[in-house]
């Protein structure tokens, strides 16, 4: 539905709102990102054990991906996707700067640091579902995979910014929490952008009629009914399908810390240059996100084929013994997580009804968060004693992978 132009200015281009939506998510992620790259070090500071650490860093991971099947199907039953977008990039905004303010609070400061670092992951749960909802509503006329790989593109350069800064900050002054407090300047940044793009692109706060009268047309669920609705029931094969590839070939994407742990224990990259390891590959992610977003605009899911392949090719790469190897392998890992999130997400929009959008995102992050949970503690396992061996598993993963997603873009044909 095209909303009408305010009063207080003209309304917004698709392209436009598309890069606006953009730095909304470089500046939480320049928020989130970088919180993310010193939790560890800044919980320890504040007298948390190891296991802590983990069981807090791990919650926080698994509430943001398993609270999304519940957000996603509340934001297509109530139409909330613009409201339940700003709170959660609202609470990203607010929580990770308070986290500076930890260290003065004294015995409390680690409990409320963990309940920061909790309810900032919940922020995440709340907006993610919602927010690519909105993105595939307001990337039709320009192409999905172009809209999504823009995002995303402008998403990764918030994500090796922020913990940069953060590095720099450390390195600068010798304590974590000014670079925390510094990250309230791109909390108000994307506060402010949210409040430009409610102003000028009415057409993401405003509900879309035509899909009010569907959700209207169909019966609410209620009980089990709803509770199975949230978690994929009725969502058409294919989205299943593709989830299952998906989530195949996120198992085989081996953690980035999985993969730094090696090569810095075999002495081929120094520790303090591993943010910058990191820097490339998200680098390369943005590219690559840009690249595959305009193609599949172009050629349709079957550009996504590219993605088990890379995931192959990564570990004989990754886990090798020449520096040039390793970063080539860094740079194809890059290239695959900034695929995943963004093309492939470009590709669900086309497998699901509109009615039900954010309910798939949701549960489509869930089967992949489980994908992911599967694939590190995998990788972990083998990486020291046994990498042939999960060299090898990945590749088996990733043809399986190919062959579903090749299922799930034949279905697309075939409905076309």
């Amino acid at each position: 539905m095209a909303a009408p132009s305010t009063a207080t200015g003209r309304e917004w281009s698709s392209w436009r709102t598309i890069v606006v939506f953009g730095l909304v998510s470089l500046t939480a992620d320049m928020l989130y990102e970088g919180m993310r790259a010193i939790a560890g070090p800044f919980l320890g500071s504040l007298g948390a054990s190891a296991l802590v650490v983990g069981v807090v860093t791990g919650a926080g991971e698994g509430v943001a991906l398993v609270l999304r099947l519940v957000t996603g199907a509340w934001a297509d039953r109530a139409q909330r996707h613009w409201r339940l977008t700003v709170v959660g990039y609202a609470m990203t905004a607010i929580c990770v700067p308070l986290l500076a303010l930890a260290p003065f609070l004294g015995a409390a400061g680690l409990g409320v640091a963990v309940a920061l670092i909790l309810l900032e992951r919940v922020g995440k749960a709340v907006r993610s579902p919602a927010k690519s909802a909105l993105l595939a509503r307001v990337a039709r006329p320009t192409g999905r995979g172009r809209g999504f790989g823009v995002h995303k593109a402008l998403d990764q350069v918030g994500a090796f910014s922020g913990p940069l800064l953060l590095a720099g900050v450390a390195a600068w002054t010798g304590l974590q929490w000014p670079g925390l407090a510094l990250l309230a300047v791109p909390g108000v940044i994307c506060l402010v952008l949210l409040a430009l793009l409610r102003r000028h692109a009415p057409v993401l706060a405003v509900p879309d009629q035509e899909l009010v009268a569907a959700q209207r047309a169909e019966p609410t669920p209620r009980g089990p009914r709803a509770l199975a609705a949230s978690l994929g029931a009725g969502l058409p094969r294919r989205f299943h399908v593709f989830s299952l590839a998906t989530a195949l070939t996120t198992a085989g994407l081996t953690t980035f810390g999985v993969i730094s742990y090696r090569f810095v224990d075999v002495g081929l990259v120094p520790l303090a240059a591993v943010p910058l390891v990191y820097a490339l590959a998200m680098v390369v992610g943005a590219v690559a996100s840009l690249v595959t977003g305009d193609l599949f605009d172009r050629w349709g899911g079957r550009v996504l084929l590219v993605v088990p392949v890379l995931v192959a090719v990564v570990p004989f790469l990754v886990f090798g013994d020449a520096l040039a190897a390793v970063l080539g392998g860094i740079g194809l890992w890059g290239a695959a997580i900034g695929v995943q999130d963004s093309t492939v997400k470009a590709f669900v929009a086309d497998l699901v009804p509109d009615t039900r959008r954010a309910t798939a995102y949701g549960v489509f992050a869930a089967v992949q968060g489980v994908g992911a949970l599967v694939g590190g503690a995998v990788a972990g396992a083998l990486v020291e004693d046994h990498v042939p061996r999960l060299v090898g598993g990945i590749a088996v993963v990733q043809v399986v992978a190919f062959v579903l997603t090749l299922r799930a873009q034949r279905a697309v044909d075939q409905q076309s």
